[in-house]
C-alpha cells in the first residue's frame, strides 16, 4: 500500500515500482524473513571449541555455532545472554567483529556469590554446549556521533568490550581512522586481564591504540587527565564495576567533560537498591512481601529484583541484558507497588500504564504482575 505521504517527495513514483518489483513473487517475499533471523536470532546453539586462561580468576570461552553455519555479525562492544542454570547473563564479545562468522569469545571472571560466571569456569569444558541469544546492546562505536578519538576507562572485567574494539581497529590496519586511548584499572598485575595482548596491540598500533594501566589506584579526576591530556569533547566509554560509574562519572564532571559525551554500558541490577535517592524511607528491603504472576504466588524479600525473584520459582520472562536497558523483561503491574532502579530506561507509555522493567524493579508491596 503506498504511504499517503509518498507523492510528496521527488523520485516516489520509481521507488515504489521497485518496491512493487521486489515483492512481486514469493521467494522474493519470504528473504527479508530469513535475512533477518539470519542476522538477529533469538538464541543461538554454541559449542566450545577452546579455552584460554587470562588470569587466575578469568577464563575466554571460543565458541562456534553447532551446526557450522556463520555466526550473526556484531558491533565490537555488543554482548551475547547466555542461558544456564535457569537464568541467563549478558557476557560481552571479546573478539573482533572480524572473525564473528568463525566464533565468538566470551570472556567471565570469577565474583564472590557469581551465579553464572562460575559455574561457567568451573564446569564448562571443550565439546560442551551453549545457549545464547544473537548479539545486542547499543554500548558500541557509532562514527557518526562518537567520532573517531575515544578514550575507554575500563576497570576489572569491563575491558572485555574495549578488546573488541581494539582488535578490531589491529585487524583493519591503515584502514581504520579511530584513536583508542585504553585507561585500564586493577588491582593488582596479576589481575590484568589481556596484559600480554594490550602491550602487543599497542606496540603494533601506536598510531590508533594507546594503553595506560592503573594498578591498585582509582581513576581520579587527575590520573585521568595527567594520562589523557585534554578531553575536549572526546566520547568517552566507560565499563566496569557497578561502584565504577557514579565514582567516575563525578571525576568526568570535575573535568568539565559533558555527560552527553559519556557513555556508560549496563552492568546488572543495583546490589543496594535501598541505596538508591527515591527507596521510600523506612523501608526494609529484606522484609518479604508476596509476588503473583502467572497463577503462582510466591514470597520474596523487597530487594531482589522481580526477574530473579520470578525465576527462582520457575517463570522466566525473556530477559537480556537484565540491566534495565533492552526492555526484552516488560511486565506489567496489575497491583501493588514497586522501586524502579534509577537504570531502568523506560518509555513515558510505560510508566502511564504500568509497565516496568523486572530486571530492576523490586516489589515494595504484595504485587500482582502480568508477564
Amino acid at each position: 500500500m503506498k504511504h499517503p505521504l509518498a507523492e510528496l517527495y521527488d523520485g516516489h513514483d520509481e521507488i515504489q515500482a521497485e518496491i512493487d518489483r521486489r515483492f512481486a513473487t514469493q521467494s522474493v517475499q519470504e528473504a527479508p524473513a530469513g535475512t533477518v533471523e539470519g542476522h538477529h536470532p533469538k538464541r543461538l546453539r554454541l559449542v566450545v571449541g577452546g579455552i584460554r586462561v587470562e588470569t587466575a580468576s578469568t577464563r575466554t570461552f571460543r565458541l562456534r555455532r553447532e551446526d557450522g553455519q556463520p555466526l550473526p555479525p556484531f558491533l565490537a562492544g555488543q554482548y551475547v545472554n547466555v542461558f544456564a542454570d535457569g537464568t541467563s547473563r549478558p557476557y560481552a564479545i571479546a573478539s573482533s567483529p572480524s572473525t564473528h562468522a568463525e566464533y565468538y569469545e566470551l570472556t567471565a571472571r570469577r565474583v564472590p556469590e557469581g551465579r553464572i560466571s562460575n559455574l561457567l569456569i568451573d564446569t564448562l569444558a571443550v565439546g560442551d554446549r551453549l545457549t545464547t541469544t544473537g548479539p545486542m546492546g547499543t554500548f558500541h562505536h557509532n562514527p557518526l556521533f562518537h567520532g573517531d578519538d575515544l578514550v575507554f576507562l575500563a576497570g576489572g572485567s569491563g575491558v572485555v568490550p574495549a578488546m573488541s574494539m581494539l582488535r578490531e581497529i589491529a585487524d583493519q590496519g591503515q584502514d581504520s581512522s579511530r584513536r583508542v586511548h585504553l585507561v585500564y584499572g586493577s588491582r593488582d598485575v596479576e589481575d590484568v586481564i589481556f596484559h600480554d595482548e594490550l602491550a602487543a596491540l599497542a606496540a603494533a598500533n601506536p598510531a590508533r591504540i594507546r594503553v595506560d594501566h592503573v594498578i591498585g589506584g582509582l581513576l581520579t579526576a587527575v590520573t585521568i587527565s595527567e594520562l589523557t591530556g585534554p578531553l575536549n569533547g572526546r566520547m568517552v566509554y566507560v565499563c566496569g564495576p557497578q561502584a565504577m560509574y557514579p565514582y567516575v562519572l563525578g571525576q568526568l564532571a570535575s573535568l568539565g567533560h559533558p555527560r552527553r559525551r559519556i557513555r556508560f554500558e549496563a552492568n546488572g541490577a543495583p546490589a543496594r537498591p535501598e541505596a538508591q535517592p527515591h527507596w521510600p524511607a523506612g523501608t526494609d528491603g529484606t522484609e518479604e512481601v508476596t509476588v503473583t504472576a502467572c497463577g503462582t504466588r510466591f514470597r520474596t524479600p523487597r530487594n531482589r529484583p522481580l526477574l530473579d525473584a520470578l525465576e527462582d520459582h520457575g517463570i522466566r520472562p525473556e530477559a537480556a541484558c537484565r540491566s534495565g536497558e533492552c526492555g526484552m523483561c516488560v511486565v506489567r503491574v496489575v497491583s501493588g507497588e514497586t522501586h524502579t532502579a534509577e537504570e531502568a530506561r523506560l518509555r513515558m507509555a510505560d510508566e502511564r500504564f504500568g509497565y516496568t522493567h523486572s530486571c530492576v524493579a523490586y516489589p515494595l508491596t504484595d504485587v500482582e504482575i502480568e508477564i
